[in-house]
């Protein structure tokens, strides 16, 4: 019996594992791939408290240290299910807790085109915030025409020479003030009616993206703005879950007494690194209060 069983082990979930174990709690952390979540991925992060420039991976990798040398239980296989007396069913097992968190964050939507994998982190990226001052002065592309895509092109038509914009669509779908916005920028440029058909190697390094099956247009990056999907279809049946998949909650409340929830995957206006930790060490706190007051 676990006081707190975690599943996800991204930055909101190691964070809570963090504040729970030096609790004194007993704590399984469950992660179906890597450690760190997304942002693991990221070659740099530069908007982190207390670090000038940090690799993803070593962040990801610092917090697990953390998590570990506090003799927090880590097991890496793939949740299945949770029911609502909190056990948490596992490609491999069955585990019982007394509380639970949901830190299971989002995945960026991409294009599942050959070649993709390769690329992310090193000319395909999600986060401009993150990633887009590496391209300083440099051509790029944004995948999308919502609200996201014309926010992003928008920051990052402040950085680089020259930003395109690729709509698979003829019309852009975000709104009307964000359109405008755009048609002010004399260096972006939008194509419509444009699908990304292929990816463009040069020499093992990304060079630009190929649409329609016929036009090459060369980029120095891009940034994949087509929406995010959050991990939470196996709680659907018993957790309340909004119209965009996101878990809803109150804090970090769920529905349900003693199921709490973290980082990327709640209903939430902002999904940074340092709103995901901020989360984590408040599910964290509530989880000890949950416990305390029941006396487990």
């Amino acid at each position: 019996m676990y006081d707190t069983i975690i599943i996800g082990a991204g930055p909101a979930g190691l964070t809570a594992a963090i504040y729970l174990k030096r609790a004194n709690k007993n704590v399984l952390l469950i992660e179906k791939e890597g450690i760190g979540g997304q942002i693991a991925s990221s070659p740099l992060v530069e908007n982190y408290p207390g670090f000038k420039a940090i690799s993803g991976a070593e962040l990801a990798n610092n917090l697990y240290e953390q998590v570990d040398n506090l003799g927090c239980e880590i097991a890496i296989e793939e949740v299945l299910e949770i029911t609502k007396d909190k056990k948490v069913i596992t490609d491999s097992g069955e585990y019982q807790a007394k509380s639970i968190i949901i830190a299971t964050g989002c995945e960026y939507r991409k294009l599942n085109l050959e070649g993709e994998e390769d690329f992310i982190g090193s000319g395909i990226h999600f986060c401009v915030s993150c990633d887009g001052a590496f391209y300083n002065n440099k051509v790029v592309g944004v995948i999308g025409g919502g609200n996201s895509a014309l926010i992003n092109a928008l920051s990052l038509s402040e950085l680089c020479k020259k930003v395109v914009i690729i709509q698979d669509l003829d019309h852009l779908t975000g709104e009307e003030r964000y359109i405008a916005e755009i048609g002010k920028k004399s260096n972006v440029e939008i194509n419509l009616s444009s699908k990304v058909t292929k990816y463009l190697n040069e020499n093992g390094n990304f060079s630009g993206i190929e649409v329609n099956n016929e036009k090459d247009i060369k980029l120095d990056g891009i940034f994949l703005s087509i929406g995010r999907i959050p991990t939470s279809k196996i709680f659907k049946n018993l957790i309340d879950i909004d119209d965009y998949g996101y878990i809803k909650s109150t804090d970090m409340n769920t529905n349900l007494e003693g199921i709490f929830v973290a980082g990327d995957v709640r209903t939430k206006n902002v999904r940074q690194l340092t709103t995901a930790t901020n989360d984590g060490t408040i599910a964290a706190i509530d989880v000890i209060d949950y416990l305390n007051s029941k006396n487990l």
